[in-house]
C-alpha cells in the first residue's frame, strides 16, 4: 500500500487495484477463447476448400498466435486508458473499431483468392467480436486512482 500526499492536509492511500487481478485474466480468457474460435473456424474453411493463404497458405496455427497476441495488445491498450482517460470505454471501442478496420484491410489487400479474402475478413471479425466487448466491460470497473480522484474533488468542493 503507498501513501499519496494530494494537498495540504489531505492524505489518500490507494489499495491495490481490482485491474491488476481482473484485466489480466479476462484478456487472457478473451484471448484463448478467440484463438480457438479463430483456428477452428479456419480448420473448417480450410476443410470446405477455401484456401486460407497470402502468398501460401497460413499455417493453422498462426491464426491462435496473433489472435491471443491481439488480445493481449488490446488489454494493455485498455489499462493505459483505465489509468489515463476519463471515458476509457468509449476510446477503447473507438480505437479498436480502427484497428479492426485496418486488420481487415490487410486481406483485402494481399490474400491469394476472393474466397480467402472474405473467410479472413470474417475470422478478424469474429476475433474481434469477441475480445472487444470482453475487455470494454472492465473499463467501466471503478479503480482506486478514479474513485480517489473524485473523493478528493468533492472534499476540496
Amino acid at each position: 500500500m503507498s501513501t499519496v500526499t494530494a494537498s495540504r492536509g489531505t492524505t489518500v492511500k490507494h489499495a491495490p487495484s481490482r485491474l491488476t487481478r481482473t484485466l489480466p485474466r479476462a484478456t487472457a480468457s478473451a484471448g484463448v477463447l478467440a484463438a480457438a474460435a479463430t483456428t477452428a473456424g479456419a480448420a473448417v474453411l480450410r476443410a470446405a476448400g477455401v484456401p486460407l493463404a497470402v502468398h501460401g497458405n497460413i499455417p493453422l496455427a498462426a491464426f491462435a498466435q496473433l489472435t491471443f497476441i491481439a488480445a493481449v495488445s488490446g488489454g494493455v491498450l485498455l489499462a493505459v486508458l483505465i489509468r489515463r482517460s476519463r471515458a476509457p470505454r468509449q476510446r477503447f471501442v473507438r480505437i479498436t473499431a480502427g484497428l479492426t478496420v485496418l486488420s481487415c484491410a490487410a486481406p483485402l489487400a494481399f490474400a491469394d483468392t476472393t474466397a480467402s479474402k472474405a473467410a479472413l475478413v470474417v475470422l478478424h471479425l469474429v476475433a474481434a467480436a469477441i475480445i472487444v466487448p470482453v475487455l470494454a466491460r472492465h473499463a467501466d470497473r471503478p479503480t482506486p486512482d478514479r474513485y480517489d480522484q473524485e473523493q478528493l474533488r468533492c472534499r476540496n468542493t
